[in-house]
C-alpha cells in the first residue's frame, strides 16, 4: 500500500519534469506565442472593421462550437496570427492582454480605425522604440499599433 503511495507522486513528478523539459527545448526552437483569439460580439461587424482597417481576408470556420474569422498567416512570413472569435466563452475587453498589430503607416491606419467606428485610447506616442497608438474596436477590445523605426 505504501509503495502505491509513493509511486503515484514519483509518476507525476516525472511527468512534469518531462513537460518542464519539452517546453524549454520547444521554446528554444521558436517564439513563444503562437497564437492569438480577439473576443467578438458582432462577426459581421467586426470582421468588417478588420477588413476595412487592415485590408485583411478572413478564412471563418467553426471550431470547437465557436464561430471563427482567421487572419491571413503565411507560414514564410514573421508574425504570428489568430482569429475573431465569437461565443459563450468569448468576451470582448479593453483589460487583460493586448495585441499590437504592425503596420507600415500608423497615421493611416488609426484614421482608417477611427472612421470605422474605434476609439482612440492611446494616442500616437513614440516610446523609443517605435510609434504606438491604442484603439476600443467595434467590439469594445483595447488594440494597439505598432510602426518601427526604420
Amino acid at each position: 500500500m505504501n509503495s502505491k503511495k509513493l509511486k503515484l507522486p514519483m509518476v507525476i513528478c516525472g511527468f512534469l519534469m518531462l513537460l518542464l523539459f519539452s517546453c524549454t527545448e520547444q521554446s528554444k526552437k521558436t517564439n513563444p506565442v503562437v497564437y492569438f483569439e480577439i473576443p467578438v460580439v458582432d462577426m459581421d461587424r467586426a470582421t468588417r472593421f478588420y477588413a476595412n482597417v487592415f485590408n485583411f481576408t478572413f478564412d471563418t470556420t467553426i471550431i470547437d462550437n465557436n464561430a471563427m474569422a482567421l487572419f491571413p498567416f503565411t507560414e514564410k512570413e514573421t508574425g504570428i496570427s489568430g482569429a475573431l472569435a465569437k461565443g459563450e466563452i468569448y468576451q470582448p475587453t479593453k483589460n487583460g492582454v493586448l495585441i499590437y498589430f504592425n503596420t507600415g503607416n500608423i497615421d493611416k491606419t488609426l484614421t482608417l480605425a477611427i472612421t470605422n467606428g474605434a476609439k482612440i485610447l492611446y494616442p500616437i506616442t513614440n516610446n523609443g522604440v517605435g510609434l504606438v497608438a491604442e484603439f476600443e474596436d467595434t467590439e469594445g477590445n483595447r488594440i494597439a499599433l505598432y510602426q518601427s523605426k526604420e
